[in-house]
């Protein structure tokens, strides 16, 4: 696993796809979050590794007051365009290992898409110290399903042929994590949801290039990557789109 420092640069160069192409979450994330996690109206929510604030803008909504904590300078400063006008906002530039937040000072952590860049020693140590004695963590990841049909499969073959690192850092990774050992006594509550997108080919390219081990969009590899994408599209593709199917997974308990 790459260490915090290598992760906050990756997607440096991809904020602009990140935002408009990544997915979003499940209505019923949030309800879990209220009903098995006890989150009320005005409640203090740390998002770790909040990135463009896809997930942080879903808490704003909910009345939360939310500390989006994001170590990478250009992802934050697109959460501030679209967010900073909420009064629940407060962006905070730091690292999940050292969040600057106040001890005890935090109902809630979420880390959407992001826990399996951290450290998960000091992470473990740096959110019992900023939760509340009853307070607990959400750890929730977009699983991409990679054999729901022939465009996904041959997708996932793309990926592990013609990726940078896909294989190395890919999220589905999570299987490492020892769950067990970050939740208190190993205890934790784990869902899933079913979640999707549709896409056209230019949403396709934005998506795919969002991600951090495909090669950058202007590079040769990249352009080459372009190409084979395209061919794969003009294949499988049903009416002008494909669908890129989730399981969206949520890890909830104390720390």
């Amino acid at each position: 696993m790459s260490t915090t420092s290598e992760a906050t640069k990756r997607f440096t160069e991809r904020v602009e796809n990140y935002v408009k192409y990544r997915p979003g979450y499940p209505a019923e994330v949030l309800e879990l979050l209220e009903n098995e996690g006890g989150l009320s109206q005005g409640a203090a929510v740390a998002d770790i590794g909040s990135g463009t604030g896809i997930f942080t803008r879903l808490l704003l909504q909910r009345g939360y007051k939310v500390y989006a904590v994001e170590p990478n300078q250009a992802m934050q400063q697109a959460a501030c365009m679209w967010l900073g006008d909420d009064q629940n906002f407060t962006p905070v530039d730091a690292v999940a290992e050292a969040t600057t937040l106040d001890t005890h000072s935090i109902d809630m952590v979420v880390c959407a898409q992001a826990f399996h860049w951290f450290n998960d020693a000091r992470t473990r140590w740096e959110f019992n110290r900023i939760l509340k004695d009853e307070g607990l963590a959400a750890l929730i990841w977009n699983n991409r399903l990679a054999d729901t049909d022939d465009f996904s499969m041959a997708y996932e073959n793309l990926l592990k042929t013609k990726s940078v690192d896909y294989n190395k850092v890919n999220h589905r990774n999570i299987n490492d994590i020892d769950f067990k050992a970050f939740f208190k006594n190993g205890v934790y509550k784990q869902v899933n949801y079913p979640n999707a997108q549709l896409f056209n080919l230019e949403g396709l390219m934005g998506r795919a290039f969002s991600s951090s081990y495909v090669p950058a969009e202007n590079s040769i590899d990249g352009m080459r990557f372009r190409g084979l994408l395209e061919d794969i599209f003009a294949k499988y593709n049903t009416k002008g789109t494909v669908t890129f199917t989730y399981q969206t997974e949520v890890y909830l308990g104390k720390v």
